[in-house]
């Protein structure tokens, strides 16, 4: 619904939907490269911890983490996407998505953080064999 103010500017309200669109496509594009880039990190680094510690859980858990790192980050590109949608056209199906994107990026990042820190405090606890 165009307030008085965009009535006055008629293009000014059609330009602002479209880079409203330019900007979404632009975050899902984003999210979809980190990903990717994400996935290719990941892999790298399971098969580098496969060739040199074997097949333990300690590698296994590294390459989670780092995955679960690389998917954060794309959500925070999804979250952004759709605020701009919804931001744009309000509807209910853009709202349940927004919302449930951000409760899976609240989730991931919570579960993601507390991995870490248990990582982190066990990598501490453990001396570093040396060869």
């Amino acid at each position: 619904m165009p307030s008085a103010e965009m009535a006055s500017f008629p293009g000014l309200e059609q330009g602002l939907a479209l880079l409203a669109t330019a900007l979404r496509t632009v975050l899902e594009a984003l999210s979809l490269c980190t990903v990717l880039l994400g996935l290719l990190v990941t892999l790298r680094q399971a098969w580098r911890a496969w060739r040199r510690r074997g097949r333990g859980p300690a590698g296994f858990r590294g390459v989670r983490l780092t995955f679960g790192s690389w998917l954060a980050m794309a959500l925070e590109f999804q979250l952004g996407a759709d605020i701009v949608a919804t931001s744009t056209s309000p509807t209910g199906s853009h709202l349940v998505q927004l919302a449930v994107v951000a409760v899976i990026r609240t989730l991931l990042n919570v579960f993601l953080a507390r991995d870490l820190e248990s990582e982190q405090a066990q990598q501490a606890s453990v001396p570093e064999a040396r060869p």
